[in-house]
């Protein structure tokens, strides 16, 4: 028996995926098309058809500088990006260890898969776990979108006996090391939805999941743990981590902890300040006006910048933040 695979019966929404062979995508924020890398051409029909500018590299006339208006906080974090961008950052992918998991129809391995981040000293290393049948749908997926790139990817063959025996576990932790490690030199697989979700996907579904059922304390313990390891994968277009910061925001809220809720919120707003037409920028804008209030902030600027987008958006009925979050990663 292929020691991987699950007896008859056992449900994949059971494993630690969350995921089903087959099911549909999972349900992201509008910024999906940012998870490819974009010519500069579909960059251009991008910011022409949307009015917003891409997270690609811009000229200094463009880019993003520090001003008067940004808080401590904001000047910071804007000279913190300086530097990291300054060096040659990437992520490595370390499988130390594996074990071995055993249910009543199934029984598997779980590899240990950390995550660091080079160019700087990562004090957050994030670790997951993924089974073979993960990596197995994960190359699979990827053979269907990336084919010719991935003709000389090589994958840990399945066996049909010892896959339990310390032999075949040590040989399949080097193999996915490796595998791991070639797929992140492919630029368009490293920046791919594919690749990322494989990631933090079934993380990202289990918190939201308990934000939608009201577990605020579970949820928000997940998506710290998950936020510095996207902030490692979306280095390529910062603004995919806007949903995840806002669902933050509202697991604090909801804990009464409104600034450990405005911190956040900020963090989300800088990634924002050049895209007002993101549907989450009058949200997280009517949120973050509230806590200010609450905290005895300056909300002032905020308030304006909330009317200049009513006004030029009209009359429509206002979502909230969380209204919007707890459509993420339904399927």
């Amino acid at each position: 028996m292929e020691g991987d695979q699950p007896y008859a019966g056992e449900s994949h929404q059971q494993e630690a995926t969350g995921v089903t062979p087959g099911s549909p995508p999972a349900v992201h924020s509008d910024d999906d098309d940012g998870y490819e890398v974009l010519t500069s051409f579909q960059a251009n029909q991008e910011q022409k058809g949307t009015g917003e500018l891409t997270d690609a590299p811009q000229s200094p006339k463009n880019s993003l500088s520090p001003n008067s208006s940004m808080t401590t906080k904001q000047l910071q974090e804007y000279w913190r990006n300086e530097k990291l961008s300054c060096r040659a950052v990437k992520v490595l992918f370390e499988i130390p260890s594996a074990r071995i998991v055993e249910k009543a129809f199934s029984k598997y391995v779980k590899y240990q898969i950390i995550i660091i981040q080079t160019g700087s000293f990562d004090s957050n290393r994030s670790i997951i776990e993924r089974r073979y049948s993960d990596f197995e749908r994960l190359h699979a997926n990827l053979l269907k979108t990336f084919y010719d790139e991935m003709e000389d990817v090589p994958f840990p063959k399945k066996c049909l006996t010892g896959n339990f025996t310390e032999e075949i576990i040590t040989e399949r932790k080097l193999a996915f090391q490796d595998y791991l490690r070639l797929l992140y030199c492919i630029e368009c697989i490293q920046t791919s939805r594919i690749f990322i979700d494989f990631l933090i996907g079934p993380e990202m579904e289990e918190a939201y999941s308990c934000l939608r059922g009201g577990q605020y304390t579970k949820s928000l313990e997940i998506f710290l743990q998950v936020v510095p390891l996207q902030e490692k994968l979306i280095k390529h277009r910062p603004i995919l981590l806007v949903p995840t910061l806002c669902a933050v925001v509202i697991c604090h809220k909801d804990l009464d902890d409104s600034r450990s809720a405005y911190e956040f919120g900020e963090r989300a707003l800088l990634r924002l300040q050049n895209h007002p037409n993101h549907r989450y920028f009058m949200p997280l804008l009517e949120a973050m006006i509230s806590l200010a209030y609450e905290l005895g902030k300056d909300f002032v600027s905020l308030q304006e910048k909330l009317e200049e987008r009513k006004a030029k958006k009209g009359p429509r009925r206002a979502v909230t933040l969380k209204e919007l979050a707890v459509q993420e990663y339904v399927h």
